[in-house]
């Protein structure tokens, strides 16, 4: 179905989302509204469309008219979930400058995993957007067919963040591919190859903490470098931007303490950083070909290319489809560092996350522990935080349907219940366990595993024996908090 481009961008800008959904994606009208509390304030959400059951919410700004941040979104999000397990949350202000659309990625075996979108009207033109609503319109010649699953597998295709990194690296490809054919002085293919990877991979480095002004306070560092060079040497005469400028920034700037440096060298570089880890020292490939060159017009097209995206070194939501974070960053290198044969494999943030909190906080609380011995008493209070409370240190996922948030124990159903004493009344465990229970993809048999396992866990908390960092980790607490 082709979009009236005008007309939804029009409804975007004057936030008639309902006439843009029902009229022009083809959804179904709806009419519902919710009310959830977080953190002491009310947000009201009103649902004015669905399509097999996949409901559509505008949410309400705050007291101060504003759009919630995006940890009170989180929490939000998750307070819908309970109502309406798939959805789509636009956030909107009172002044109506700003949409944040939300939509939570449900991976069977993953956490939940949030993709936004941020729209401002007055100096965006939507393109971004309108391209992932696209994906979202039905025509009537697939509602015989439509199922919930292909609506959320729909809004999948829209809204998954991994849309955004995987057309980056479509586009980059072509620029390696292109960057190479400039590169001089490496006869052997496999090895030009390599050199145009770590090429890239050094100067997509560089883009991040430029933007960040860590390079002489220059957030443009690398492409007025390039023209301070064109201006003093001549373009291309003499030395090129390559063997004058970039590797004596890589091998006698990054890779040296700035004590090491040559003096003459903080004229040309300016006050740039130390920086560990191999990336910019001397290679392998440099040593063994000490006459590699490469033309300024390689560098001026690859950094026109750079320039059409915002670099960020961190890892909030991506605003919109011209953003790159670190996440796109490690896709890339999986891609061309040897890719997986060498073992070089793109880790997302969940699992990132994961080893970071079992590694970094672990070591935090035992050096803590070496200066204040006494605090880390199993009677001490830090431990008895534990036992005053201890659903809050047990994951929401393994708390679902389980324990409420009053702390009380949810019943099973009858005909789950029979079966835990009674192995001959476990027939029905082996089928989905209903929504409202389940976890994406849980049969009764699994709820229930979780169901033991997590209540050994509390009475272990409310009992006092838990007193170790590692016994934290041992039962997966939520041992940040």
């Amino acid at each position: 179905m082709r979009l009236t481009v005008p007309r939804i961008r029009h409804y975007l800008q004057t936030f008639a989302l309902e006439k843009l959904f029902i009229e022009e994606l083809g959804w179904d009208r709806h009419a519902a509204s919710l009310s959830v509390q977080v953190d002491g304030q009310a947000y009201l959400l009103n649902a004015f469309a669905e399509k097999r059951g996949v409901q559509i919410f505008e949410c309400q700004p705050d007291a101060n008219g504003k759009i919630p941040d995006y940890a009170t979104r989180r929490k939000i999000e998750s307070k819908v979930t309970k109502a309406a397990y798939e959805h789509l949350i636009v956030f909107v202000d009172a002044k109506k400058t700003m949409q944040v659309w939300q939509w939570v990625s449900r991976q069977p075996g993953q956490p939940a995993a949030y993709r936004e979108h941020h729209y401002h009207p007055h100096h965006q033109s939507g393109d971004p957007l309108i391209q992932k609503l696209e994906s979202i319109t039905f025509t009537l010649s697939e509602e015989e067919g439509l199922t919930l699953s292909g609506v959320v597998f729909r809004l999948h295709d829209a809204f998954d963040r991994d849309r955004v990194t995987k057309r980056f690296y479509d586009r980059f490809k072509k620029e390696h591919g292109t960057f190479l054919d400039f590169i001089q002085g490496i006869t052997e293919q496999g090895d030009r190859e390599w050199y145009a990877s770590l090429m890239l991979n050094r100067l997509m480095f560089v883009y991040f903490i430029q933007r960040k002004g860590f390079l002489d306070g220059d957030a443009d560092y690398l492409k007025k470098r390039l023209k301070m060079v064109q201006e003093c040497k001549g373009k291309d005469n003499f030395l090129t931007f390559y063997r004058y400028f970039l590797l004596r920034l890589f091998h006698e700037g990054f890779a040296q303490q700035p004590a090491q440096r040559a003096p003459e060298l903080e004229e040309l570089l300016g006050k740039i950083p130390y920086l560990d880890g191999g990336l910019f020292e001397l290679h392998e490939l440099e040593q063994k070909h000490p006459k590699i060159d490469i033309p300024d017009e390689a560098f001026e097209r690859l950094f026109a290319f750079f320039d059409q995206y915002e670099w960020h070194l961190d890892t909030r939501p991506l605003r919109n489809d011209r953003e790159i974070n670190p996440d796109v960053l490690g896709y890339i290198f999986e891609k061309y560092i040897n890719q997986k044969q060498m073992g070089a494999y793109y880790t997302k943030e969940d699992i990132t996350e994961y080893i970071s909190k079992n590694t970094i906080i672990p070591y935090l609380f035992d050096t803590a522990k070496k200066k204040c011995a006494i605090a880390f008493h199993p009677d001490s209070a830090l431990w008895r935080l534990l036992r005053i409370n201890p659903d809050r240190y047990i994951y929401p996922a393994m708390r679902k349907r389980v324990i409420d948030e009053n702390g009380e124990i949810v019943p099973l159903p009858e005909e789950i219940e029979k079966g835990i004493k009674d192995v001959g009344q476990r027939g029905e465990w082996n089928r989905p366990a209903d929504q409202d229970y389940a976890l994406p993809t849980e049969i009764w048999r699994e709820h229930v595993a979780r169901r033991q396992r997590c209540l050994e866990v509390r009475e272990k908390l409310l009992a006092g024996e838990i007193h170790q960092i590692n016994d934290l980790i041992t039962y997966n607490h939520r041992f940040s908090r």
